[in-house]
């Protein structure tokens, strides 16, 4: 709890939270705009169009936003890609106002852009406020934070667009979120650059493949960096299918995804915090095959579940139906072991990676994750369009993700433990 009250760390936590929360709010919003005001027929594909243009950015910019987070002071740096999103939400509020959908989508660009920014910063800024034996409680922090952020975002999203001058009502407070954000940002203490002489590459398909030979040049961080590639496609594919599984397996509404979610955003901070607990401070992935193995448990069972779930139509008759509860407690543990799973990776690849080169290495691992979450969702579409349902396709996800633990259990043993837990 001391972490969580220290500057070190505190003011990043909620900068970190308010951005995942503000990029939520604005996403749902616009989903809900775009379902309110776009063709029946055109409707979905400009949904499913907005998590492409949010993951766009991250394939495109990583590589610079890496020698951007090693080459300047950071927290300075941090203020700047925040007043970056003040900008943003005043252009928001602008589309809003005029249902501008090519500049509601821009604005999107825009926010996956500042994400991808940011999130080099985050990762490789930790290192420098934190005692290695810090690590892993601090990014289970982080990463409970950004859960809880993006939980408030996405009810607000819909909730306030709903309301009587709802377009409004959300352009307030998106501006109102990122005033925030700055000021959290203002207080993040400083943090020296280690490679002041770092030329910058605009030339961003030659950066990219220059920052892929460079990560993989350091094989723990390499590895750290497929794991939680894998992870982040399985919950984007689990998230994705949640609203089609709650709509056409249970005939239920936006209150019981909205509880689902609930449940699930508070498994991956309960197991993000409950990680720095088992390893006792030491920067180890000896949890992960044992989290890999629970997320497949958890996951088919789940899958499992749905198909045999009726009249769960209510949030009401969730919460009084032992059908309602395994399925929530299946959300939970899922969650939990995800948070198990990811924490500890991102810590490996801040203390593996050369002190120059840490903000980098996440640069690369968000290549990665955007090249993998997209694979992953038009894999899910394609079965889609061949009939199977959202059930069938979590299950099949689940039997996929043994393969991966079986994997990682193969690697763990030279790979896995810390060069040094001492604080």
């Amino acid at each position: 709890m001391s972490l969580l009250t220290s500057r070190r760390l505190a003011p990043l936590m909620v900068t970190q939270m308010l951005g995942a929360l503000n990029d939520n709010l604005f996403k749902n919003a616009l989903v809900v705009l775009i379902l309110f005001r776009a063709a029946e027929s055109s409707g979905p594909a400009l949904v499913a169009l907005t998590g492409g243009v949010f993951i766009l950015p991250y394939a495109l910019f990583s590589a610079t936003a890496g020698q951007v987070a090693d080459r300047f002071e950071k927290s300075r740096t941090i203020l700047v890609v925040k007043l970056a999103e003040v900008a943003l939400m005043a252009l928001a509020a602008a589309g809003f106002l005029l249902e501008s959908q090519p500049l509601l989508f821009a604005v999107l660009f825009g926010l996956g852009a500042q994400a991808a920014f940011f999130g080099p910063l985050k990762y490789a800024i930790l290192p420098n406020h934190l005692a290695g034996h810090e690590l892993v409680a601090g990014n289970g922090l982080v990463e409970a934070g950004t859960f809880l952020g993006i939980l408030a975002g996405t009810v607000a999203g819909s909730a306030l667009f709903a309301l009587e001058h709802g377009p409004a009502i959300v352009s307030a407070a998106g501006m109102a979120v990122a005033l925030a954000g700055v000021a959290g940002a203002a207080l993040v203490p400083r943090a020296p650059s280690h490679a002041p002489g770092l030329r910058l590459g605009w030339n961003l398909p030659r950066e990219t493949a220059a920052l892929l030979r460079a990560a993989r040049s350091h094989r723990p961080v390499w590895l750290s960096l497929l794991g939680l590639s894998w992870f982040w496609t399985l919950g984007a594919t689990v998230i994705a299918q949640l609203p089609t599984l709650v709509r056409d397996g249970l005939h239920a509404g936006s209150p019981v995804f909205t509880l689902m979610l609930a449940f699930f955003s508070v498994g991956v901070g309960a197991g993000s915090v409950l990680c720095s607990r088992l390893l006792r401070g030491e920067v180890s992935a000896r949890l992960v095959p044992f989290a890999a193995i629970g997320l497949s448990v958890f996951l088919c069972d789940f899958g499992l579940a749905v198909r045999h779930a009726d009249g769960l139509a209510t949030v009401s008759a969730v919460l009084h139906s032992p059908a309602g509860w395994r399925m929530l407690i299946d959300l939970l543990l899922l969650a939990a072991c995800g948070g198990l799973y990811s924490v500890p990776l991102y810590a490996l690849i801040q203390e593996r990676s050369p002190e120059a080169e840490q903000a980098r290495m996440v640069a690369a691992n968000n290549v990665v994750n955007a090249a993998a979450m997209v694979a992953g969702a038009v894999v899910a579409a394609g079965l889609a369009v061949l009939g199977a349902t959202p059930a069938a396709i979590l299950v099949g996800c689940a039997g996929l993700n043994l393969l991966v633990a079986g994997w990682i259990t193969r690697l763990l043993p030279q790979n896995a433990t810390s060069r040094s837990t001492a604080p």
